[in-house]
């Protein structure tokens, strides 16, 4: 049931060092990364939760959340155990902070995956729940069969992994929701146990250098990450870098995990941070986690008609014909 892993080294000291993303853990016989999947078993890194999931679903893509991807079909959901993240305010901590021997978990194969989602007529797939970068050598398997099968392969991810690993992983990708959990290095390093410019790296590279449709969402945390200076500042490094048209979603934290007595984020908080981000000129924002409808909608960017309404992850209309606005003919961007 092991599945030997991908992107690691033996050190000088005949301990392994695991490069799949920028902690670099370094192993000594028998023991675990941070992630809690990848381990030194004689002198190998083995990916132990390859093949393992702990179960699936099938969820309106909208919850990804994606809403320029496909919008109004359904995608075949699931994760491991384990994540590669410290997140003090994780939403799905039972799954993502938990060891392979502490939740259920089932045998699939990437062709079990593969048939699940033709049996359900299903056009994509979402590695997602906790970060699917640490099982990345299971992603690329899957994706890869899925790619020539006409299947969409979707990643939701926080984007904190290796240059050259990223290469691999999302060489069979086509949409990927990336975790910009705040901007700022405090933030990251108290509350996520990471850094931020790995993350901001690996956005600039699927938006610059991939084909991979983006979309980008941020968890807005009372008194954490929510002033109106730090979101002007990631609106700015957004538009400076990736451009106005990579759709970016606000969404609301509720108590949970390590951060259960901290306060919950209002509806106001998350339309100001939307008008914010509107105002400084991204075309797309929405918001999420609370119901909203007006900040669910897709608008057209030129002529402000609402082109898609949607009521939480339901899509009520799709008014897009082509790619484009019915009204004025603008283009929208996305894959529809």
């Amino acid at each position: 049931m092991l599945h030997k892993a991908k992107w690691w080294v033996k050190e000088e000291s005949g301990k392994i060092k695991c490069t799949l993303c920028p902690r670099y853990c370094i192993l000594a016989n028998g023991q675990k990364g941070f992630c809690f999947i990848r381990e030194n078993i004689d002198g190998t890194l083995y990916s132990t939760a390859y093949g393992r999931p702990t179960g699936f679903a099938i969820d309106p893509i909208e919850k990804k959340p994606l809403n320029h991807f496909l919008p109004g079909t359904n995608i075949l959901s699931f994760g491991t155990a384990g994540c590669n993240l410290g997140c003090k305010f994780c939403q799905n901590w039972t799954m993502s902070k938990s060891k392979l021997d502490e939740v259920s978990s089932v045998w699939a194969s990437p062709e079990d995956v593969i048939f699940l989602a033709t049996k359900h007529n299903l056009k994509s797939i979402a590695f997602t729940y906790n970060d699917p970068t640490i099982i990345g050598e299971y992603v690329i398997d899957i994706s890869k069969m899925a790619h020539n099968l006409g299947i969409k392969s979707v990643m939701v991810t926080a984007g904190y992994i290796d240059k050259d690993a990223r290469k691999d992983i999302y060489k069979y990708i086509d949409a990927a929701n990336i975790d910009l959990k705040a901007f700022s290095e405090s933030f990251y390093k108290n509350l996520t146990a990471s850094h931020l410019a790995p993350v901001l790296d690996t956005i600039k590279y699927l938006k610059n250098e991939t084909n991979v449709w983006i979309e980008l969402t941020t968890l807005l945390i009372p008194n954490e990450n929510d002033s109106e200076d730090e979101i002007k500042q990631m609106s700015n490094w957004i538009l400076e870098n990736i451009g106005d048209e990579v759709p970016h979603h606000f969404t609301a934290f509720h108590p949970t995990f390590k951060m259960q007595k901290h306060q919950k984020t209002t509806l106001d908080t998350l339309n100001k941070a939307r008008k914010i981000a509107l105002n400084a000129g991204i075309k797309y924002v929405y918001t999420g986690n609370m119901n909203n409808p007006e900040a669910e909608n897709t608008y057209c960017p030129n002529c402000n008609t609402a082109l898609i309404e949607r009521n939480w992850h339901s899509v009520n209309s799709n008014k897009i014909i082509d790619g484009k606005c019915y009204k004025c003919n603008s283009k929208i961007a996305g894959v529809f």
